[in-house]
């Protein structure tokens, strides 16, 4: 059984450590049932399975943890807003798995380094979450990595607008995740956004961050 954690009692080395457990031996899903409709309650996912593809397309993204000295926290980007599928929508980095790729990570890693310039010497993989499907056709494996605050960035115009990191307690304080109503097909769902300053994280990307701190706190295995 796994242990329920109140995250706001840690330290930042306690979190840390946490962070490690629970992403410990964790695998690429290998997709038998246990992924995610992004956003929506676990229990209520597989009420939805038929609104997408029977093989969704493989995907991959990079949930990068910067190791500041003044605390941990999460680099996330904005899509450019002239993309025809979710332009200005805030993001993790990553994309479809390339028949170049010999998995998660190295897709992750490389989609990260086309999109924002962060190269993998940086990137320090720690685990997975549970894969994560999304409306729009994919199965999206979040792959979680500590990256060192060395970095210089460099944007490509073509798919992102600008890059912001945000505390992870931040994201990581339940009173930071603003429930709302969302239709898919004829039904109802309570889904999450999490505001930061003058950005909305919604969607997907809000959807993998309440599955991380759902794992954290100890609310699901």
């Amino acid at each position: 059984m796994t242990t329920t954690v109140d995250l706001e009692r840690l330290s930042d080395a306690e979190l840390r450590r946490l962070i490690d457990e629970r992403l410990a031996g964790t695998t690429p899903d290998p997709g038998t049932g246990g992924e995610r409709l992004a956003g929506v309650d676990p229990g209520l996912s597989s009420q939805f399975r038929h609104l997408l593809p029977v093989e969704p397309a493989a995907a991959a993204v990079l949930v990068p943890i910067v190791d500041r000295t003044s605390g941990l926290t999460v680099l996330l980007t904005q899509r450019a807003s002239h993309l025809r599928r979710h332009g200005g929508q805030i993001s993790f980095p990553g994309g479809r798995l390339e028949p170049g790729d010999s998995g998660p990570v190295d897709a992750a890693l490389r989609e990260t380094e086309e999109e924002i310039g962060l190269e993998p010497r940086y990137v320090q993989p720690i685990g997975f979450l549970r894969d994560h499907l999304v409306i729009s056709g994919y199965r999206v494996t979040p792959v979680v990595a500590y990256v060192t605050p060395a970095f210089d960035l460099r944007l490509d115009p073509r798919e992102v607008e600008g890059t912001f990191e945000v505390p992870l307690r931040h994201l990581l304080d339940a009173a930071n995740h603003q429930a709302r109503e969302r239709v898919l097909g004829e039904t109802r769902v309570t889904v999450y956004d999490i505001p930061y300053g003058e950005y909305k994280i919604w969607g997907a990307t809000a959807g993998m961050l309440i599955t991380f701190y759902r794992l954290l706190a100890g609310l699901e295995e």
